[in-house]
């Protein structure tokens, strides 16, 4: 009797924390690298999709991710693909893989199934691999070739090195930044 009250608890628990009935998902914003050949990739591909939920795709760590959620750390959203809801709902890595397949018409079915414990098992590892590989491209010399940026404004150019680029402080790019 103890194990039957226990487990539409938790059942009760984990829909409550969806509250997908009073807090439905209307649209999604999947913040990804601009600067990631991988990641480049994936969002063309995301928007040739049939979308069941509109997908919005912002370059992370830019200056419209930052207005738009000021509450998130923008440099851990450089390093891993982050989803954000229309309601404030955050997701990350897999979990974020997994509620944009949600949002898809064709892979609505298999974001049902990686949301099994075993199939959460399959996303995570593939969202480690593809960490991987970014990780071996970063240190070929940036994502394929090209520069790598950090949310707080330091920008690194194969070609020049080393700048800070942010719109509040002055360009410092003739050298003649104020230092103190």
């Amino acid at each position: 009797m103890k194990t039957a009250t226990t487990a539409p608890r938790a059942a009760t628990g984990a829909t409550a924390d969806r509250d997908a009935v009073r807090v439905p998902v209307r649209r999604l914003t999947v913040l990804y690298d601009a600067d990631c050949s991988l990641c480049a990739f994936l969002s063309d591909w995301l928007r040739r999709q049939r979308q069941l939920v509109p997908l919005e795709l912002v370059p992370a760590g830019s200056p419209e991710a930052a207005r738009r959620f000021p509450g998130l750390d923008h440099r851990a959203t450089l390093d891993e693909i982050t989803v954000v809801g229309d309601a404030g709902q955050v997701y990350r890595s897999a979990a974020a893989w997994i509620v944009v397949l949600w949002a898809l018409r064709e892979h609505r079915p298999l974001a049902h199934r990686l949301s099994t414990p075993a199939g959460a098992r399959l996303a995570k590892g593939a969202v480690l691999a593809a960490a991987k590989w970014r990780g071996s491209q970063q240190h070929r010399g940036g994502w394929g070739g090209s520069g790598y940026r950090r949310a707080d404004g330091w920008a690194y150019d194969p070609a020049r090195g080393w700048a800070h680029t942010s719109p509040t402080s002055p360009a410092c790019d003739d050298g003649s930044c104020p230092t103190g």
